[in-house]
């Protein structure tokens, strides 16, 4: 089994050193309460909320900033020594290039970058859109992939994670409240349960809360068994959602001895999805 952590922050925009100071203490909080695998929120070293794409840059770190050998020194005091960090950041692209990215770090340092492919309404006008598939990185505790928020929302883009051995997806989410009939999850919970259990692998979304220039967030921390079930939540304000997995769950795609979800798949039937015709993609 392996513990893992979805840590629910509340970044400020542009507040670098302490958003820095608060992913850190979160981070080491979770560790030392003997988690494995710790996610924590999209852009958790900037803020979200930008006016422009100067702004951002002002916060925008590369891959070899010194936050990373910090967040990797903590991996390295996880009880076993081999922990993962998964977390949020506004990276510094080429040119005036910014990027809505998220590293997987242990204790070796960092072991991949993500630039977010499907960006959200207002960040076209200050994110540059990633080019890559999803990463997928091998760990001690299994096969972790990593994608930003609203990437979670097209189906293609989950089956190539899963596809690609993902034992667990790491999803590090901004998640802007909307209205939600009553007794019903927030419509982004609801997305991951169908991604986790139609590809049979776990999901940890890590969410934020608090309000930032008058955004109010959904608070929707929450890990989900690859049978797509939310087995822990956040609930509202700063807290983490934890669980025990069994990350080898995801690798067995059988329902029953006669059905694979990966084996039953019709590929030669779906070209369509990828050769797109002039009607909105039939």
């Amino acid at each position: 089994m392996t513990a893992i952590a979805a840590v629910q922050l509340d970044p400020a925009v542009g507040d670098f050193d302490g958003n820095r100071r608060k992913a850190a203490t979160a981070i080491a909080e979770a560790f030392a309460a003997r988690a494995s695998i710790v996610v924590i929120p999209e852009l958790a070293t900037s803020g979200y909320v930008f006016r422009d794409r100067d702004e951002a840059r002002s916060v925008s770190i590369r891959p070899d900033h010194e936050i990373f050998a910090e967040w990797a020194r903590l991996a390295a005091g996880a009880r076993d020594g081999a922990g993962v960090v998964v977390g949020g950041f506004s990276e510094l692209g080429e040119g005036d290039e910014v990027h809505n990215s998220a590293a997987v770090v242990d204790a070796s340092g960092v072991r991949a970058v993500y630039r977010k492919v499907h960006l959200w309404d207002r960040e076209k006008e200050v994110f540059t859109p990633g080019k890559a598939a999803p990463p997928v990185v091998d760990t001690p505790h299994g096969r972790v992939g990593v994608m930003i928020c609203f990437d979670l929302e097209f189906p293609e883009w989950t089956r190539i994670a899963g596809l690609a051995g993902a034992d667990l997806l790491a999803v590090p989410t901004n998640w802007p409240l909307v209205p939600t009939p009553p007794g019903e999850r927030p419509a982004e919970q609801r997305i991951a349960v169908a991604a986790a259990l139609v590809n049979r692998m776990a999901i940890v979304c890590a969410d934020r809360f608090g309000r930032e220039r008058g955004v109010d967030w959904t608070e929707g921390t929450a890990i989900i068994s690859p049978a797509g079930v939310v087995i822990a939540e956040a609930g509202p304000g700063r807290g983490a959602a934890t669980a025990d997995l069994d990350l080898a769950e995801s690798r067995d795609k059988r329902l029953s001895p006669r059905i694979d979800l990966f084996d039953d798949r019709r590929p030669d039937l779906y070209g369509r999805l990828v050769h797109p015709g002039p009607a909105r993609g039939v």
